[in-house]
């Protein structure tokens, strides 16, 4: 896959940010809560069983995956309709940003969303504004030791799917209504994930140089995976080695 790395870009690269275990299985709580919106039993819902197994991988509770899954398909919702919204908006330096939220309040949860990205140096904008900019792919993200490049790529050609190999980490994509069949496959291949989604890939990125716009980008980023209706976070960012490498020092 040319071009931009979505998850070793944005995730793997900050992954001291989100070293701590409770970051992790908050992320992945999220991933299975919206993969439970297909259906609560991972046996039927192959999105599901792959974000479950990320979950197990890291050590989540079975108790926490069971709650996920019961918020997700509406069973701990005390009869709440859970509500699928986007919200989009622009970082520091003109970059995009899409947040997937899944709510029983989009009266409470709308301003305290717009409250964030104007805090963090952003602006909540009106539906579509930057949605256009990005592709909706399924992504799953695979160690490199996990499988071999030569069998990822036999394996790939049944399902009409891609990938790009960067520091260790496999990032496989497909058009959304090829991931269960992607899903199903590396399952049949014993092959574990670190992460598997539908997801939302930056056509271009915008460079940042700037060590305050990056912190800025990077508390924003942040504060919205955090918030509790937020499922997901996308951005069009992509810091330079040295802007990175800045970071890292300060964590």
């Amino acid at each position: 896959m040319s071009g931009h790395s979505k998850w070793a870009n944005i995730k793997h690269k900050k992954a001291a940010v989100d070293a701590k275990k409770g970051k992790v299985w908050s992320r992945l709580a999220k991933s299975i809560i919206t993969a439970a919106r297909g259906g609560s039993d991972p046996s039927m819902n192959a999105r599901l069983r792959l974000a479950v197994d990320a979950a197990k991988s890291v050590g989540m509770p079975r108790d926490n995956i069971e709650r996920a899954i019961k918020k997700g398909s509406g069973e701990a919702s005390a009869g709440a309709v859970m509500e699928e919204i986007l919200y989009e908006g622009y970082g520091c330096a003109g970059t995009a940003v899409i947040c997937e939220i899944l709510t029983d309040n989009r009266n409470r949860t709308a301003p305290e969303v717009r409250k964030i990205f104007e805090s963090c140096g952003g602006k909540m904008g009106n539906t579509g504004c930057v949605g256009y900019m990005f592709d909706r792919k399924g992504l799953v993200v695979v160690e490199e030791e996990k499988i071999d490049e030569e069998a990822l790529m036999e394996l790939l050609m049944e399902v009409d799917g891609d990938y790009s190999l960067s520091d260790g980490i496999y990032e496989i994509t497909c058009e959304p209504e090829n991931f269960t069949a992607l899903a199903e496959a590396l399952e049949k291949a014993e092959v574990s994930v670190v992460e598997a989604n539908i997801s939302r890939i930056p056509q271009n990125t915008i460079e940042i140089s700037n060590l305050e716009d990056a912190q800025k980008i990077q508390r924003l980023i942040s504060r919205l995976e955090d918030h509790d209706d937020v499922s997901a976070v996308y951005s069009n960012y992509q810091f330079t080695a040295e802007i990175e490498e800045q970071l890292d020092e300060e964590d």
